[in-house]
């Protein structure tokens, strides 16, 4: 028998070894497989830049998922420090799903091995479900702003919670976005051919209800018939902090309110890249909720969406501002989206309109992240690319999509912050 025949026969009685254990509960996430190891995710993860402590995004997916097929091993602790800006998703040349990695350890970790009676756990919930908090505290904004900004509350919440002293608490508007539309009678046009429902999230109803107002007088200007459904948040703080049964309820009332309207014509659109980012991507991934992926596959970013479905620069060709230079920065939600140069594109063609892109590092802030005491100073550590930028910058007001970005950018800089909408109201509006 010569050689070649030896090892055909040797092939045939071949048996596979069994390296795992066969289980129905194995935690391995989809596409853990497909990395190999080149550390790009790291080389784009904010947190990893700043702090040589933290492990990078490769080790909070892919690896520890290895790690726990194998023996039975509990999830770091050092996933609490993501900051779930989501950068990694868009570096992995292999398409391996990091964030959905990030936040499914998260609740495992959060449900499974945090003290529920620990500072840290009562102070993420909080910050989690941040809509609770902003919705008693708009019934009496100006009382809450005081108390809020009072400097001895602040001691406080350091000191019992962990939230740190050193930012100033967004003030609560005096009328919501929600009651200025109730008062104003809902739509103010209606059209069967342009329709379009408005997921404005917590920020623009209770804190900055301009940019509510401004997204639906440039959508009515272009002859749409918005419609505001109730909400709930779209579940960015809660899948940041952990929180995932907290942002599944959330999911489920979105979803729910929202895909009804599709049939009738109606698309989502949301002026906050991080709630387009959840509803899009977020949701589909982490939740089997009925008619969620067709709330995925309607959703967009407000811009984005007029830029798909109108002339935009045809529509601001003509149109004029007064004189003003803007600073902008594309949140890294909006990057995920392919969404990063899309108000730079629109605005230097605007006569009246200086707008510099101050370059593509991360604000730092990260929703809640930026707001515990711990991690204050990597948030700034993390910023400091972006104020240095804005401060070389040839304006001195900043633009983002993004609210908590606009904190950020605030805080670091002292510019004044506007949103892309905002501008394109006062140019066609």
């Amino acid at each position: 028998m010569s050689d070649a025949e030896n090892v055909n026969e040797n092939l045939n009685e071949f048996e596979p070894v069994q390296v795992f254990p066969e289980s129905e509960d194995m935690d391995l996430r989809p596409g853990a497989d497909n990395c190999y190891k080149c550390t790009t995710c790291d080389t784009a993860c904010p947190v990893a830049e700043v702090d040589d402590k933290f492990p990078g995004p490769k080790f909070q997916g892919p690896e520890q998922w290895r790690l726990k097929r194998k023996e039975d091993e509990g999830v770091d602790d050092s996933i609490m420090s993501c900051s779930n800006c989501m950068r990694c998703d868009d570096a992995c040349p292999s398409s391996v799903p990091l964030s959905q990695m990030h936040n499914t350890a998260r609740g495992e970790y959060v449900e499974e091995q945090m003290d529920k009676l620990s500072r840290e756990y009562i102070r993420n919930r909080i910050l989690a479900n941040y809509n609770t908090l902003a919705m008693l505290g708009s019934k009496v904004p100006r009382l809450t702003n005081f108390v809020m900004g009072n400097s001895l509350v602040q001691k406080v919440n350091a000191k019992v919670l962990g939230i740190t002293g050193e930012r100033e608490f967004p003030e609560f508007a005096e009328q919501t976005f929600r009651e200025w539309w109730e008062e104003r009678g809902g739509p103010q046009v209606r059209s069967e051919e342009k329709r379009v429902a408005y997921f404005h999230g917590c920020y623009s109803n209770y804190n900055t209800p301009e940019v509510g107002k401004a997204m639906v007088r440039v959508f009515e200007q272009f002859g749409y018939e918005v419609v505001v459904p109730k909400q709930r948040c779209s579940g960015t703080p809660m899948f940041a902090n952990g929180m995932l049964d907290d942002a599944k309820r959330a999911a489920g009332i979105n979803v729910e309110n929202f895909t009804g309207l599709i049939p009738e014509g109606y698309d989502i659109i949301a002026s906050c890249t991080s709630c387009s980012m959840s509803l899009r991507q977020e949701y589909p991934e982490l939740f089997d909720i009925d008619g969620i992926e067709d709330l995925s596959t309607h959703t967009y970013e407000a811009l984005e969406y007029l830029r798909i479905h109108e002339d935009l620069h045809g529509a601001i060709e003509d149109a004029e501002v007064s004189e003003q230079a803007f600073a902008y920065h594309a949140p890294c939600h909006a990057r995920n989206q392919g969404l990063d140069r899309q108000a730079v594109e629109l605005f230097r063609d605007l006569d009246g309109v200086t707008i510099q892109d101050v370059g593509d590092s991360c604000s730092g802030i990260s929703g809640t992240y930026g707001w515990k005491e711990e991690k204050y100073d990597t948030s700034m550590a993390i910023g400091e690319e972006m104020f240095d930028h804005m401060h070389h910058a040839e304006g001195n007001v900043g633009m983002t999509e993004c609210p908590t970005c606009s904190m950020q950018m605030n805080h670091g800089t002292g510019y004044e912050i506007r949103h892309p909408l905002q501008l394109l109201e006062e140019a066609l509006v």
